[in-house]
């Protein structure tokens, strides 16, 4: 009989953490969760078959002193295991005014603070040698209220009728919905032998605009959804008392920049692989807004 590989979860309390911890475990992996206050990263990698990296400073103004010696740390467990590194990457390493189609061979070219800790993070993973399997993805939507974009500012009013989009109500925007993701994050490290040492596939998931999703929204709540411009201005008060909203209004760009992610790779490493439909993900995504 065949044993279990096992995979580490750092992050497993996260976004990306817990909906690739359900993934490995519905493929019969067994699961070991990484405590960072608890756990020595070292020990907790031994023996293991792969490592999700999850973990995240727990705000924007923490990311310049721990972003990247979490990937450090990770990098080095992962190397004395000999084991791949899962991880999700963002669009924010191709920087403000990038090509609306963006995909695994786009030019990163970033240079503002948090698309600069982008490329370094990358640059680490691919000078290190390390096995890394890395996922690039939009937005998060999950099927849960976790504290996203979408949720907390977009659609929390969405069985009201109401959406509060940050950005051009016209501009097509990247969304990643979690359990696809996840999904993706399971048949790749299963095919990690087979690929490239550094393997980077970008998850097309949706791309709408703000009136997309809109419309896209009406059917699922049972009536028109109207869509309007967020207003910033309370967020940039709060700025003083708020260090995070310093990487959010820097990233603000974002909402009004065109990109869509490509899925090239994504089909030709993977074929097999079916997206949840569009419908589908909606519905999931607003049941726990009602």
């Amino acid at each position: 009989m065949t044993q279990p590989k096992t995979v580490l979860i750092t992050g497993a309390s996260g976004k990306f953490g817990r909906h690739t911890a359900d993934a490995f475990a519905s493929a019969g992996w067994t699961i070991r969760r990484f405590d960072r206050a608890r756990d020595d990263l070292r020990e907790a990698a031994r023996g293991v078959d792969a490592i999700v990296m999850g973990m995240h400073p727990p705000s924007y103004d923490l990311w310049a002193a721990q972003f990247l010696p979490l990937h450090e740390q990770v990098i080095a467990a992962a190397l004395a295991e000999d084991v791949p590194v899962v991880l999700a990457a963002n669009v924010y390493g191709f920087g403000a005014g990038s090509a609306p189609d963006l995909d695994e061979a786009s030019p990163q070219r970033a240079g503002n603070p948090l698309g600069l800790l982008r490329r370094r993070m990358e640059a680490l993973y691919r000078e290190s040698g390390v096995r890394t399997i890395m996922l690039v993805c939009g937005d998060f939507i999950d099927d849960r209220a976790s504290g996203n974009w979408f949720d907390r500012f977009i659609a929390p009013k969405v069985w009201k009728g109401r959406l509060s989009y940050p950005g051009a109500l016209d501009a097509p925007h990247a969304w990643c919905w979690l359990p696809d993701a996840a999904r993706i994050a399971v048949m790749l490290t299963e095919r990690a032998e087979t690929l490239e040492r550094f393997t980077v596939v970008t998850d097309p998931g949706l791309t709408l605009t703000a009136r997309d999703l809109g419309a896209a929204l009406a059917p699922v709540v049972g009536q028109p959804v109207t869509v309007r411009r967020m207003a910033w201005w309370p967020l940039w008060l709060l700025r003083p008392v708020m260090p995070v909203l310093g990487g959010v209004f820097e990233m603000r760009y974002l909402w009004s920049m065109p990109h869509r992610l490509g899925g090239g790779a994504l089909k030709r490493l993977l074929p097999d692989y079916r997206p949840t439909p569009q419908a589908e993900i909606l519905r999931r995504a607003v049941a726990p807004l009602a």
